[in-house]
C-alpha cells in the first residue's frame, strides 16, 4: 500500500532533524512565530536549524505535492532567505520511487561514460555554469555508486545525502571530500528545482569535477596488487 505523501515528508523531516542534532545544531521543528526572524514571519518553514552564525531554513517536499502555488511559495521563501547573510535555504525532495536504484542497474553510468561526460561538463563551465554543475553532480553521484559497489556496501537507498553520509562513515571518502559534497548539495538542489542562486562560482564547478576525477582514480586503488 502506498504511503501518503504527508507521512513521507514528515518521516524525512524527522530524520533530517536527528541528523542536524547529531551535528550540534539547535533544531526548531515547525517553528512558532516567535522563533522566526522578522523576514520569515509570513512563512511557515518546516524546520530551522542553527549552529553558531549558520542558519538553515529547510522545506521538505515530494514531487507529487508540487504545483504552481507551492512552487511560487518556495521560490519566494528561497529569495527571502538568500537576501540575509548567514542564512541559507535547503529544499529536500523526498520521493523513494525516484531515488531507489539497483547498483547493478544497466542504466547507471559506467566509468568510461563518466570520464567522457566530464569533458563535456568542463566545456560548459564558462558560459553555462549552472548546467555544468548539474551535469557534474550527476557524474559524481554515478561515481559514488561505483565506489559503493566496489566496496560491496549494503545500502538502503541512493538519495545523495544518504549515499554521501554512508560513504564517509565507511571511510570510502574523506571528511574533506564529504564536506565539499555537502556544501554543494544545497546549491545543486536549488538549481535543479528552479530557484535562483547567487552562490555559484566557476571554481565550485571545477572543484566538483576535480573531486569526481579523483574518486574515479580511487576505483583502481589496489588493482596493481591483485
Amino acid at each position: 500500500m502506498a504511503i501518503p505523501t504527508a507521512n513521507l515528508e514528515r518521516e524525512r523531516l524527522l530524520k533530517l532533524a536527528e541528523e542536524y542534532r547529531q551535528k550540534g545544531y539547535e533544531v526548531f521543528f515547525h517553528p512558532n512565530l516567535e522563533d522566526l526572524p522578522d523576514f520569515l514571519k509570513t512563512y511557515r518553514p518546516d524546520m530551522i536549524v542553527r549552529r553558531g552564525e549558520e542558519n538553515v531554513v529547510i522545506q521538505v517536499k515530494s514531487r507529487s505535492s508540487l504545483n504552481s502555488s507551492s512552487n511560487q511559495y518556495l521560490s519566494n521563501l528561497a529569495q527571502a532567505v538568500e537576501r540575509h547573510p548567514g542564512w541559507r535555504f535547503e529544499l529536500v525532495m523526498t520521493n523513494p520511487e525516484d531515488t531507489t536504484y539497483s547498483l547493478k542497474a544497466e542504466g547507471s553510468l559506467q566509468e568510461h561514460e563518466i570520464e567522457s561526460q566530464l569533458q563535456v561538463a568542463k566545456q560548459l563551465i564558462t558560459q553555462h555554469p549552472k548546467l555544468a554543475l548539474l551535469s557534474s553532480w550527476s557524474l559524481v553521484e554515478a561515481t559514488l555508486r561505483l565506489l559503493a559497489q566496489k566496496e560491496e556496501l549494503s545500502l538502503e537507498r541512493f538519495d545523495p545525502r544518504y549515499l554521501i553520509n554512508q560513504l564517509v562513515s565507511e571511510g570510502v571518502i574523506s571528511k574533506s571530500e564529504y564536506q565539499l559534497l555537502m556544501n554543494l548539495l544545497p546549491l545543486r538542489n536549488s538549481i535543479a528545482h528552479g530557484f535562483k542562486t547567487t552562490e555559484l562560482t566557476q571554481n565550485s564547478v571545477y572543484e566538483l569535477i576535480e573531486l569526481t576525477e579523483q574518486l574515479l582514480r580511487t576505483l583502481h586503488t589496489g588493482d596493481e596488487a591483485d
